[in-house]
């Protein structure tokens, strides 16, 4: 994992996927003049991302979801396959929420609004390539409360499964999954919990292995397939 504190540690390599020239440069900007961040590289389309993550190796790719031969959820898919996936922070605007809960399915570990303040994005970057979600509890309960709303009467699959894998946690694994389907950072759940940070993040990491998941946001979006919170 790339270090995201500066000092000594390693710059978050980034790669920017977007078809938007305008787009990637303004982010190359931001980005750019951050010390412990370093833009290796761009891409025009999710057709172009496998070879730029073979050539760049990036720890944070920003994906648009939007582009004209292989969109962002594809180009998410197939890096989220890879052995060793860098992290996938998605582009997008509120008009595409279906699209980004399928990119959050596939993987990736959050997503950020094109008009979203520099300082946001610069932050949001070091978050992800921390492992860290980028989805704050109020946007996270606007985006899948719009996207599902309350869903058809009678049997519900997706529900069913999500019980299922929770039902076969112990009741700290649980607590621990509830409190990231709310959107707490470690912080949060280390206070709210009376555990430390590493325990924290010791018991997130052992969710992900369990619930054979790629990161935090999915194990939200598994709570609240469940209707846990």
């Amino acid at each position: 994992m790339a270090g995201v504190t500066g000092g000594d540690a390693a710059p978050v390599r980034v790669l920017i996927v977007d078809d938007d020239a305008l787009v990637r440069a303004g982010l190359s900007m931001i980005l750019g003049g951050v010390p412990d961040m370093r833009v290796v590289g761009e891409a025009a389309d999710g057709a172009e991302v496998p070879a730029a993550v073979a050539a760049y190796a990036p720890d944070v790719v920003l994906m648009d979801i939007r582009m004209p031969r292989v969109d962002g959820l594809a180009a998410t898919e197939a890096l989220r396959a890879l052995p060793r996936p860098p992290e996938v922070l998605v582009l997008t605007t509120f008009d595409a929420d279906d699209q980004v809960l399928r990119a959050l399915r596939a993987g990736a570990g959050g997503f950020l609004l094109k008009d979203t303040p520099p300082a946001e994005i610069v932050q949001a970057v070091r978050r992800v390539a921390a492992g860290e979600a980028t989805l704050s509890p109020a946007v996270t309960r606007k985006l899948i409360t719009h996207v599902t709303g309350a869903g058809p009467a009678g049997p519900d699959p997706r529900r069913e499964r999500a019980l299922r894998l929770l039902g076969g946690l112990t009741e700290r694994e649980r607590e621990v999954a509830l409190a990231l389907g709310r959107g707490w950072t470690n912080a949060e759940i280390s206070g709210e919990l009376f555990m430390s940070v590493a325990t924290v993040k010791a018991y997130v990491s052992r969710l992900l292995t369990r619930l054979e998941l790629n990161n935090r946001v999915q194990v939200a979006l598994l709570v609240h397939d469940a209707g846990l919170v």
